[in-house]
């Protein structure tokens, strides 16, 4: 396949890269996908532990903190406290799916 060809004193034209965004809300679903992807990746065996004991909020509490720390400073507190992005991102990766927090 050929990259697009630009007309005469006009750039190509180029699919958008969704992680170049500036939308403010991609970055924060974004941010907060990653920062739950490596509680995941760091202690899958706490992980597992957690959903099969139940206790994920207890097991990860610290871990949680810091996640969220490190994404109201990166998202504001605005955007943090007015979307579920985190919420979200907790349920689907750290509890697989399920609601717990």
């Amino acid at each position: 396949m050929r990259p697009p060809v630009a007309a005469p004193g006009r750039p190509a034209a180029r699919a958008g890269n969704p992680f170049l965004s500036q939308d403010p809300s991609l970055k924060a679903r974004r941010l907060a996908r990653a920062l739950i992807s490596d509680m995941v990746v760091y202690h899958p065996g706490k992980r597992k532990d957690g959903l099969r004991n139940g206790n994920l909020k207890e097991l990860f509490d610290d871990e949680i903190k810091k996640s969220w720390e490190e994404y109201t400073e990166q998202v504001g507190k605005d955007v943090a406290e007015s979307t579920t992005f985190f919420r979200e991102a907790l349920n689907e990766i750290l509890a697989d799916g399920q609601q717990v927090f």
